[in-house]
C-alpha cells in the first residue's frame, strides 16, 4: 500500500520533518460516522484529506509550515461506542498536548471536537475550563441537546462544550434553532453568523475571551459552491479566503493550542473537494507559525 494515504503530506516531508518526537503538528485522524443526520460519508473524510495532502506544494507563497514538522498518527479506531471514542480521543491529544506540541484532529463528524478539547485541557495541566476560547466557523450552532437521543451527536458538540464552561464564539452560523439561539444566550457565546460577516462589519472577539484557543473549523462554513462534499451544506457561506484572512484576524496576540477540520464527506470523482479541505489544513498550520 502506498503510505502517502496514510500520512499527512508524506511526499514532501524529509525524515526529519515526520519525526514524532519532534514534530509541532500532530495529525489524529477520526474516522467517526455515528451520528450524521443527513448526508453520509464522513468517515472517509480523514483518509481523502490525508490523501490529497500529498498533491500540496510544501511552498505556500508565504513559507514552508511543514519545516517545523508534521507527525500523523494512525488512524483511530471508531467500532466502539461513541463514549469510548471520546475518551480514545482525549488521550491521544492529552499526551501530544502535555509535550508542547499542536494535536490537529481530523473528522469525522463534528462530535470529534468534545474529546479533542477535553484531552487538550488536561494535557495542558490547566485550572478552569474557560482559559480555552474556541473558534467554531460553521453553518450550523451545533447547541442542541441530546439531538436525536444522542448525548454527543454531532448536532450537541457545542452544546456539551458551553455546559463545561468553554467560552465559544462562532463565525458563519446560517441554520440554527430557536433552541439554540437561547443556549447562546444561556451560555454567553460570541457569534457572527454568516449574513453579517457578508455584510463587511467588523468581526472580533471580546476583550475578554482566552488567551488559549482551539480552533474548530467544520467545511460546511464554507460555501457550497466551493465544498458541496459535507453532509448538510447550506447557501449563503464563506469563502476560502476569506475564511482565512478572519482566523488570522481572530488569533493575532493568541496562542493556538489545537484545532479541527471535520465533516469532508467526500463525494468520489470530485478530488478538488478533498484537496480543499486539505489546502484548509495546512494554511491553517501557516497562520499558527506566522502568529507566534
Amino acid at each position: 500500500m502506498n503510505n502517502n494515504k496514510n500520512i499527512f503530506l508524506k511526499s514532501e516531508l524529509s525524515n526529519q520533518e515526520q519525526d514524532q518526537e519532534t514534530s509541532k503538528f500532530h495529525i489524529i485522524p477520526v474516522p467517526l460516522e455515528k451520528t450524521v443526520s443527513y448526508g453520509k460519508g464522513t468517515s472517509k473524510g480523514p483518509r481523502s484529506i490525508i490523501y490529497a495532502s500529498n498533491e500540496l506544494e510544501r511552498y505556500t507563497g508565504k513559507s514552508e509550515p511543514c519545516s517545523e514538522g508534521i507527525f500523523t498518527h494512525p488512524m483511530l479506531d471508531c467500532n466502539m461506542p461513541l463514549k469510548d471514542i471520546m475518551s480514545n480521543i482525549g488521550n491521544l491529544t492529552k499526551e501530544v498536548s502535555s509535550k508542547n506540541k499542536i494535536p490537529i484532529t481530523l473528522g469525522g463528524e463534528h462530535s470529534v471536537t468534545y474529546g479533542a478539547v477535553n484531552g487538550i485541557f488536561e494535557g495542558l495541566n490547566l485550572k478552569q475550563k474557560n482559559e480555552i476560547g474556541i473558534i467554531q466557523i460553521d453553518a450550523h450552532a451545533d447547541l442542541r441537546k441530546n439531538y436525536e437521543n444522542q448525548k454527543h451527536s454531532h448536532a450537541s458538540v457545542m452544546y456539551l462544550l458551553g455546559k463545561e464552561k468553554y467560552k465559544i464564539a462562532q463565525f458563519g452560523v446560517r441554520a440554527l434553532s430557536l433552541e439554540e439561539v437561547q443556549n447562546r444566550s444561556d451560555f454567553d457565546i460570541t457569534f457572527f453568523d454568516a449574513e453579517t460577516i457578508h455584510q463587511n462589519k467588523k468581526v472580533e472577539l471580546p476583550n475578554n475571551f482566552p488567551k488559549k484557543i482551539y480552533i474548530s473549523f467544520d467545511v460546511d462554513g464554507l460555501d457550497p459552491s466551493i465544498m458541496p462534499a459535507t453532509g448538510t451544506p447550506v447557501p449563503g457561506g464563506l469563502n476560502f479566503y476569506q475564511s482565512l484572512s478572519l482566523l488570522k484576524s481572530l488569533i493575532n496576540g493568541k496562542e493556538v493550542v489545537g484545532f479541527d477540520v471535520v465533516e469532508l464527506a467526500p463525494i468520489e470523482g470530485f478530488q478538488a473537494y478533498d484537496f480543499t479541505a486539505a489546502s484548509l489544513v495546512y494554511k491553517i498550520m501557516e497562520l499558527i507559525n506566522l502568529n507566534t
